[in-house]
């Protein structure tokens, strides 16, 4: 170690220079911190793009897929957030410009969203001789995207009163219409209430402390009763929807669980979802669903629910379902239509390799049957996205010549090996779920119009699922009722591509002036098509 100087001025030096040579060592490994995140955000990036390559082009590998991609964006996110951080300490340890990175561009802001121009005014002089006479040349333009917090307005409507001078009659325009009683909440209001509470699962409690913060106090009661109203107002156009779902030839149908608050506990409801959507055999009919509750999962609700209707039902083997079946039933029996993602589900648990490793040294072993069951059924997958969006003739063509060899096959080895295994076997279990009921599940081999699994309905019921851990549980039975209505409307809107928000406001403050014989105009596809007419104009 170097003695040290005893001079002051040599020591004042040698610390100066100290400081200097730390510092530059604390901006050199901030900008290495900064460059080592942009690294990992791009691998992070990498691997999610390659990830969704993958199973657009190889179709789902697993049933884990969607959770490795929730926790590869999940990556991501704190990836990009630590390089946001790392970055900026760079910039400040170095006093220069922010390291280039090397990660996707930022897409540019929507064109249709307003600009507010903020103009920072010229030096009224030359910064480098002084001089008055400046010519512009141009400007740059730098974008920041802001969000300006939720605006309150009270619209008051002044009615005026006049008098007559001839004949002394008081005159007075009439009042104008309210979407619900008492008529304190606007349309967009009223759709935000609604929206939030059905669509985006908050319950009306956060909703009123949001708004109280915004300086609009509400209370929950007040909420409430016109959510209450707001529901009453609908029930029209509800059961408009409700017609169009039941005049399909085809439906898909599941239910979910729904707690239901019941005196000193919580119990068990059900909502049903019954899903028109016939885009994947390139039908015409726009895509609706509609939902229902019921305090228990009896078989008597879908038969109430499908009181009349007949043709082919996609579902799952639920017990429920059969008296719809049933050869006696009037008009006509429905027909069954099974889901191959339920059947093969049953084999894949069976198989799950990655699972097994989780579970340690007590998991059982891995089925080979199921395995090669697995593997025997996922190319009948990759011959449905090949027949996606094509005409149920196509589609009925194309699995005549793929998939109903590969059918045949699997039955074959599937009777033949469940011929030498006890009943109590998993992989037999499995095996028999299918088999017992193989006219179900070959339905799709001679109907071009059936889907060969119910994601449809599984997609509609996502939600509610989603949604459980932050409403808890429905209030009563009636309000199970009123989430069915609510769910109907919106995932419809969301199924035809529009805000159901947006959608929802418009209708709000349309839906009573409207006759009867216009009131399809406000069905979520019918509105779609006018409103872009409109647009267009």
């Amino acid at each position: 170690m170097d003695a040290l100087p005893d001079d002051i001025d040599a020591l004042r030096a040698a610390l100066i220079e100290a400081r200097g040579r730390a510092a530059l060592a604390e901006a050199d490994a901030a900008q290495a911190r900064a460059e080592r995140s942009g690294d990992q955000a791009l691998i992070a990036t990498l691997k999610l793009q390659i990830e969704k390559l993958q199973r657009d082009l190889y179709g789902r590998r697993s049933e884990r897929t969607s959770r490795l991609l929730d926790q590869l964006e999940f990556q991501l996110e704190e990836a990009e957030a630590s390089v946001g951080e790392d970055d900026l300490a760079a910039e400040q340890a170095t006093g220069a410009a922010r390291i280039t990175r090397r990660a996707p561009s930022r897409k540019p802001f929507p064109a249709h969203l307003p600009r507010e121009r903020v103009v920072i005014p010229a030096p009224a002089a030359c910064p480098c001789c002084g001089s008055t006479r400046l010519c512009k040349l141009g400007e740059s333009i730098t974008e920041t995207a802001e969000r300006i917090p939720a605006r309150w307005t009270i619209i008051q409507t002044v009615r005026e009163k006049f008098s007559c001078r001839d004949c002394e009659t008081i005159s007075q325009p009439p009042a104008p219409f309210h979407t619900t009683p008492r008529g304190w909440a606007g349309p967009n209001l009223l759709a935000t209430l609604l929206f939030e509470k059905f669509g985006q699962h908050q319950p009306l409690n956060r909703q009123c402390e949001r708004f109280a913060k915004e300086g609009m106090e509400i209370s929950l009661s007040t909420a409430a009763d016109q959510v209450g109203a707001a529901c009453r107002v609908l029930k029209p156009l509800l059961d408009r929807l409700a017609a169009h779902v039941l005049a399909a030839e085809r439906l898909h149908g599941d239910d979910t669980t729904v707690p239901v608050l019941a005196k000193g506990k919580t119990d068990t409801g059900r909502i049903w979802v019954y899903v028109r959507d016939d885009r994947p055999f390139a039908g015409a009919a726009p895509p609706a669903a509609l939902f229902h509750y019921s305090r228990d999962r009896g078989g008597g609700h879908p038969e109430a629910h499908l009181a009349g209707w007949a043709g082919v039902l996609q579902a799952d083997a639920y017990a429920g379902y059969n008296r719809l079946y049933d050869a006696s039933r009037q008009p006509e029996p429905v027909a069954e239509a099974l889901c191959w993602a339920h059947a093969r589900r049953k084999f894949f648990e069976l198989a799950d390799i990655a699972a097994n490793k989780r579970r340690g040294k007590g998991a059982p072993p891995i089925s080979p049957l199921a395995l090669e069951a697995v593997r025997r059924i996922d190319p009948l997958f990759d011959i449905e996205r090949e027949a996606l969006g094509r005409s149920a003739a196509d589609r009925l063509a194309l699995r005549t010549e793929l998939s109903k060899p590969r059918i045949e096959e699997l039955e074959t080895w599937m009777r033949a090996a469940r011929a030498g295994m006890s009943k109590h076997a998993p992989v037999a279990k499995a095996m028999d779920y299918m088999l017992t009921r193989w006219e179900g599940f070959t339905r799709f081999l001679r109907d071009g119009r059936v889907c060969l699994t119910n994601n449809s309905a599984e997609r509609a019921l996502r939600g509610i699922a989603l949604g459980r851990k932050a409403w808890l549980f429905c209030g009563s039975d009636r309000g199970g009722q009123r989430a069915a209505a609510m769910y109907s409307l919106i995932v419809s809107a969301k199924m035809n591509n529009i805000d159901p928000q947006a959608w929802l406001a418009d209708v709000l403050a349309r839906i009573n002036d409207l006759p009867q014989t216009k009131l399809h105009e406000l069905l979520p596809w019918e509105w779609k098509r006018l409103h872009e007419t409109t647009t267009a104009i």
